[in-house]
């Protein structure tokens, strides 16, 4: 079978690279506070005082909001059912900005919900408007007409070391009676969540138990910092495995849904195909990992730079190109009228194309 018919057939895990990737039409904000990080407690000495599990609560528990969706989605023979679906989230800055997972405020990962009701620790219930959301990384944001709010401290991934302790705080299971508090450690960085069809690089993995309801929470350093955002667990493991977007992947995104309503990356103009080692040795290609080019949209930026349908991307602006995660950070990092060196492989030689971004 040719390459490019190969990729042509394993779309399923497509991921259309486009510039306004996660546009809701949502009205944008037109300013927006700097998303910072207050200083933690510290010693006489300058040393930061960890806090106790209950401490870190009492601190994160008036950030944390209940998020109630509800719209409608259709039978096959096109029947309106009402659907609601219950997540988290949590306060970002005192205009009322909070911070959730796209999937639990989008229907059908296209559709906005109709309405979103949040719940905050003190009982207030206020409609969110959806700023924007952005579903390659799974983030967005809503914003709620409120006042004496409790803005959340954002951390630093990069601080983080395996086997730090965190707690993960979350409307697990919508249970009655507040938030749900789980402890667990840091069990990895830098993992890759795959969120058909796109994948998330640089999450957290940890063992603090996460549940459905839990997405879009915060996970939080023993500092009483947030350094990501909840988002899968993988059932069937004694214990689970969760994982969480993190912070220092999550701050730029955010602040641009803030900014714009949406994220503008640079434009290429293909459809992706992950390469994984088993793709590799079915197929007999010259590397196990990188970007497949499924097909290419004539007249795109891709298109004019020469690369065609069974190209296998493995760099791009001095990056190394892995998967489809590493590919869109480097077109979020990029943007409109920047030229940039795509690194390829065709019949197993390694080329490169210089690629004006659309």
């Amino acid at each position: 079978m040719r390459l490019s018919a190969m990729l042509a057939a394993i779309l399923a895990v497509i991921a259309v690279v486009a510039v306004a990737c996660g546009d809701d039409g949502a009205e944008p904000t037109q300013s927006a506070s700097p998303i910072t990080s207050p200083e933690a407690t510290t010693t006489p000495g300058g040393e930061r005082i960890p806090l106790t599990t209950a401490e870190i609560v009492r601190v994160l528990r008036p950030s944390v909001v209940h998020v109630l969706i509800e719209g409608t989605t259709f039978s096959v023979f096109g029947q309106a059912i009402p659907t609601e679906g219950v997540g988290t989230g949590f306060i970002i800055d005192e205009e009322g900005h909070i911070v959730t997972n796209n999937h639990v405020v989008f229907i059908d990962s296209e559709s906005p919900a109709r309405t979103i009701t949040v719940t905050l620790s003190d009982g207030r219930q206020f409609q969110a408007g959806l700023v924007g959301g952005d579903r390659p990384t799974d983030l967005a944001v809503l914003k709620i007409d409120a006042e004496n709010l409790t803005p959340a401290s954002l951390g630093d991934t990069a601080e983080l070391q395996v086997g730090d302790d965190v707690v993960a705080i979350g409307h697990a299971l919508d249970l009655a009676g507040g938030p749900t508090v789980t402890r667990g450690v840091v069990s990895a960085k830098e993992r890759l969540i795959q969120e058909d069809p796109y994948m998330i690089p640089g999450a957290i993995q940890t063992d603090a138990p996460i549940n459905p309801g839990n997405s879009g929470g915060p996970l939080v350093n023993m500092y009483g910092e947030v350094v990501g955002i909840t988002t899968q667990v993988i059932r069937g493991t004694a214990e689970g495995i969760g994982f969480a977007i993190s912070i220092d992947t999550a701050k730029p995104i955010v602040s641009e849904l803030i900014d714009k309503g949406q994220v503008e990356r640079g434009y290429l103009g293909i459809n992706m195909v992950n390469i994984t080692p088993t793709i590799a040795k079915e197929y007999d290609l010259a590397v196990d990992s990188g970007v497949g080019v499924g097909f290419v949209q004539g007249g795109s930026p891709a298109d004019r730079a020469g690369l065609i349908a069974g190209d296998i991307i493995v760099g791009a602006a001095g990056e190394e190109i892995t998967n489809s995660g590493d590919l869109l950070k480097v077109l979020t990092d990029h943007r409109v009228g920047e030229t940039i060196t795509i690194e390829y492989y065709r019949d197993g030689g390694l080329e490169e194309a210089e690629v004006i971004l659309g």
